[in-house]
Formats: C-alpha cells, sequence, structure tokens
C-alpha cells in the first residue's frame, strides 16, 4: 500500500493501513485536505508505522491534535526518539 487511508469522523481524523515512508507524504496531504477543526487522530487501524510516521504523528500532537492508538513500531520508535506518550520530547 502506498499511502495510508485518511477519513473524517466528526472532529477525528481517522487512519488506516501503514503510516511509513512510501506513505507519509501522501498521508500528510490527505491530511490537510480533512484537518481544519480536527481535534483527534485515531491511528487504531494503522498496521505499522516506522521512523517518518512518528515524525507525520509528532508534528500533529505538535499542532494540538490528540493521537489515539499504538500501531505496531510506535512504542519502540518512541523510546528510541525519547517521545513521551503525547510524542513531545521527553528530554
Amino acid at each position: 500500500m502506498s499511502a495510508a487511508r485518511v477519513r473524517r469522523d466528526g472532529d477525528v481524523l481517522k487512519i488506516d493501513g501503514r503510516l511509513d515512508r512510501a506513505a507519509v507524504a501522501a498521508t500528510w496531504r490527505a491530511i490537510e485536505a480533512q484537518r481544519a477543526g480536527a481535534q483527534r487522530v485515531d491511528v487504531t487501524a494503522v498496521d505499522a508505522v516506522d521512523s517518518a510516521g512518528v515524525a507525520l504523528l509528532a508534528e500533529l500532537a505538535a499542532a494540538g491534535l490528540a493521537i489515539d492508538g499504538e500501531p505496531a513500531g510506535l512504542a519502540e520508535l518512541r523510546l528510541a526518539y525519547r517521545l513521551d506518550g503525547s510524542l513531545g520530547f521527553s528530554g
């Protein structure tokens, strides 16, 4: 899959598929097209995430969107990059 699917459900952006380097650019464009008024990003249906996907999620979190879900690979990458549960730097 070259891009994760993004859909809007109320004030939630729901992402499914893989959130990896191959998918991030197209996924970012899809998110930006639907982002106005969104409060949360639901990644519970994301199969796996790599460092590019974590960077995208961290950017969204820094912009004030709450990230819901823990796809495969996220916990390990959060630890490696010293990110807290809200994807901010833990120091």
